[in-house]
């Protein structure tokens, strides 16, 4: 007799067609003519999104609504329309020349994980609400005063008033609030109403996203289960000063040299990293500006200042405290064996966003049963997750290896990884009873 996972697999499969379907008109109709696809946050890519998944919706006989922010709803209905809901999403939007699947393969994963309900007869307790989020890749599109994340923030009541004029389309000098009335909807609506989505109407949020990084192509995965979304703390504009002098006269006992005790710095980092590593900690760094000043070096003079930057990342507030501390003694430890000074600055922090162990464990027994090696890791950039999380909603997300980095053209998501990831979220959701 079939078994329940074969079942929902055979569900699955058979839904792929819409997936393939999709995902090809998606990168036809937003190609970019300099590569990749373009859909821009409250632009005509992201419209054009939106009205392709809002179709693809009618045709699976979901119910179609909208919120004043743009946000997409496709709901099918559950046995007790009384009862939290599940939600699936991820967003629309693409950075300028970007990759296909960044954001879309949430949405069309929970399209397909519903077509895959259907097709096996599966009637649920509650309903299932696919999200199609706006405006999630506000780094590239927005500057100004924002908060980022501007669509799921709206949804859930996060955003504040003045964002609505303070983040401004770098591309065409105007207003989210003038973008948002020219794509139809009403920032009005939004600023200063209760929230679309109202927490304590949802039982869990789930977030499938192709991986930013090489982790699960370096082992050999098809799919990972996210335990948190990495905080930050990062040194924007840190100096190391020492002084300027000649390179062939002065001895190297009496040189106060920028570049040796910044480079100094960068290995006790490192070395840090191992210990944190192996002990099992979540931690990656980047000194992602490092520079001495063109005006004043040269190939024969000791370098009397560096610039640099330093960007600490964990999923543990632990960890992220822990080198907030070391970083600046061990500046202080270096600074005064070698005679110079560093000025650092103050940590910019961002706390990290931990998933809800319940629906980690839930997607780890899917895994097994479904025949799926998987891993714990940790994200390295920011979702719409996090901000369900803040609302209070318990949230989990789905990573699906990604060959060739995100937010580039070569991302290379396989459709057989796709399928592993959709059937594992369509295993989660086939499986609530309560």
């Amino acid at each position: 007799m079939e078994s329940f996972e074969q079942k929902l697999s055979a569900g699955v499969a058979g839904a792929m067609v819409l997936a393939r379907s999709v995902f090809e008109v998606l990168a036809r109709d937003t190609a970019d003519p300099g590569g990749g696809v373009t859909r821009a946050s409250y632009g005509e890519g992201e419209q054009h999104a939106h009205r392709l998944l809002a179709q693809a919706a009618r045709e699976l006989d979901l119910e179609v609504k909208s919120d004043a922010g743009g946000n997409l709803y496709m709901t099918l209905p559950g046995r007790d329309r009384t009862a939290p809901a599940w939600f699936v999403g991820s967003h629309l939007d693409s950075v300028p020349k970007g990759g296909n699947y960044d954001g879309a393969a949430g949405v069309i994963a929970g399209l397909v994980a519903i077509s895959a309900l259907q097709r096996s007869a599966i009637k649920l307790p509650r309903d299932i609400t696919v999200m199609g989020v706006r405006a999630e890749e506000t780094g590239s599109w927005f500057s100004g005063a924002h908060g980022g994340h501007l669509g799921s923030r709206m949804a859930l009541g996060l955003i504040r008033a003045d964002e609505f004029d303070n983040a401004i389309r770098v591309d065409t000098g105007r207003s989210l609030g003038e973008h948002m009335k020219e794509c139809g909807f009403d920032p009005d609506g939004v600023r200063g109403k209760p929230p679309y989505i109202d927490p304590r109407r949802v039982k869990g949020y789930f977030e499938l996203h192709i991986e930013q990084g090489p982790v699960l192509e370096h082992r050999g995965l098809a799919v990972g289960v996210v335990t948190s979304i990495r905080g930050n703390s990062r040194l924007r504009n840190a100096r190391c000063l020492g002084a300027y002098n000649h390179g062939g006269a002065t001895p190297q006992e009496l040189r106060q040299d920028a570049v040796i005790a910044t480079a100094q710095l960068i290995s006790e980092v490192d070395r840090k990293w191992s210990e944190v590593d192996a002990a099992g900690r979540d931690l990656v760094f980047t000194f992602g500006k490092l520079s001495t000043d063109p005006k004043v070096h040269s190939l024969s003079k000791v370098p009397g200042e560096v610039s640099f930057s330093l960007d600490l990342r964990s999923g543990e507030p632990e960890v992220l405290a822990m080198m907030r501390e070391f970083v600046p003694a061990k500046a202080d430890e270096i600074a005064a064996g070698r005679n110079v000074r560093f000025e650092l600055g103050a940590f910019s922090v961002s706390e990290p966003t931990v998933l809800d162990k319940e629906l980690r464990r839930d997607l780890h027994a899917g895994c097994k049963a479904l025949g799926l090696p998987t891993i714990d890791m940790a994200s390295g950039g920011g979702h719409d997750a996090q901000d369900f999380v803040k609302a209070g909603v318990p949230a989990a997300m789905i990573f699906v290896r990604n060959a060739h980095g995100s937010h580039v053209k070569e991302e290379s998501m396989t459709m057989e990884d796709f399928e592993a990831g959709t059937r594992l979220l369509a295993w989660q959701l086939a499986r609530d009873e309560s």
